[in-house]
Order: C-alpha cells, then structure tokens, then sequence
C-alpha cells in the first residue's frame, strides 16, 4: 500500500468514526462508553495522518 493509499484508507476511517459518532451522540441516550472509545480511536487515527503527512 502506498502512501498515499495508506492517508486516504485513514481519512476514510477517520469520517466514518465521525459519522457514528454523530449517530450515537443523537440518540436519545447516547453510551458514554461507545462515545468515548469512538473519539479515542479517531483521535489516534488523526495522529497516524499527522505522522505520515510529509512535511511542509
């Protein structure tokens, strides 16, 4: 997998762990848990396109 490849497979990730975070966050009782396991995994995917974004 390319590089390239690798950022957008991420990003990819990265939208979707906003969109179900999204989901949960509207239901009538959103999981605390769920919500927070959610946003620690997209935070770690955020930081891996950090590392792998050339830099500037």
């Amino acid at each position: 997998m390319s590089l390239q490849s690798r950022i957008e497979s991420l990003k990819q990730r990265h939208a979707s762990l906003e969109a179900r975070i999204t989901d949960e966050d509207a239901r009538p009782k959103p999981d605390a848990d769920t919500l927070v396991r959610l946003k620690i995994e997209k935070l770690r995917v955020k930081e891996e396109m950090e590392r792998l974004r050339p830099p500037n």
